[in-house]
């Protein structure tokens, strides 16, 4: 994680100490334990003055909390309740839960639900399997669009510009010799995906990880998440392999139909 700044082609009039406060939240999440103010105002380049008011103010809301033996600073459980708040009110995280349970159930392979965020996936959901191999990923845990299942497939139902506008500011990283770097060739593999209503991540952005990713719908019929099946490239191919598909587009549909997506007549609910 990375201290967040407002991105200059969306930028509007700010409250500046607001601001202030926001990037002293941000580098407490990057550095995920405590600072002294002196280490954050070295951090942020702000005077001990100014930073001292606003982590007062924090901490008094709850936002930050201060140690009693050394002065450090931390995140407050405030914002976690927050964050609460908020996963409760997605209702995409809500609906597909028992759909992605029961999926790792079956399969016995670890399930990820995710959205596209600032032309990232953003994982908002994992279900762990128990096999002895697992995936380490997390939740709130960011990752490039092009070389993971589940973002090719939300680029693949972007309108080409946007998805280009994202391959300009993002890149195509090599992570892998499987990766796609070529945008031609991303393009091309975005139209396979929609004629085929799944992905597939063939160790692209890790070296014997393999998964298969399917688009959620909404109840207005557009793409608004997608969850994946994970496991070592072992085990994920052949029989096995077809099997997490098959599921894994069935466990789809029905969270699409959870959020309200019927699809139209002579369709199937993958809207592929």
């Amino acid at each position: 994680m990375t201290v967040k700044k407002p991105e200059k082609q969306n930028r509007s009039p700010q409250i500046r100490s607001l601001a202030k406060a926001l990037m002293i939240l941000d580098l407490l999440a990057a550095r995920q334990g405590e600072m002294s103010l002196a280490e954050i105002a070295r951090e942020l380049d702000l005077p001990k003055s100014t930073l001292h008011g606003l982590l007062s103010t924090l901490r008094d809301f709850g936002y930050i909390e201060q140690s009693a033996f050394d002065g450090r600073y931390r995140l407050g459980v405030h914002l976690f309740e927050i964050g609460n708040a908020v996963a409760n009110n997605w209702d995409v995280r809500r609906v597909a839960a028992p759909y992605i349970q029961h999926l790792v159930e079956e399969l016995e392979e670890t399930v990820h639900l995710v959205i596209l965020d600032k032309g990232e996936v953003l994982y908002i959901d994992k279900r762990e399997s128990r096999q002895s191999l697992r995936i380490v990923s997390q939740v709130g845990m960011r990752l490039p669009a092009h070389c993971t299942g589940v973002g090719k497939v939300l680029l693949a139902y972007l309108h080409p510009a946007r998805v280009r506008q994202i391959v300009a500011a993002k890149g195509l990283t090599r992570y892998t010799k499987n990766t796609i770097t070529d945008l031609n060739r991303l393009e091309a593999e975005l139209t396979r995906i929609r004629q085929l209503g799944y992905a597939v991540d063939n160790e692209e952005i890790m070296e014997s990880l393999r998964c298969v990713a399917a688009p959620l719908r909404d109840h207005n019929g557009q793409v608004c998440a997608a969850i994946s099946v994970s496991g070592p490239a072992a085990r994920m191919e052949g029989e096995r392999m077809q099997l997490a598909i098959e599921h894994l587009t069935r466990t789809a549909a029905e969270i699409s139909a959870g959020l309200g997506y019927r699809p139209a007549l002579g369709g199937d609910a993958s809207g592929a």
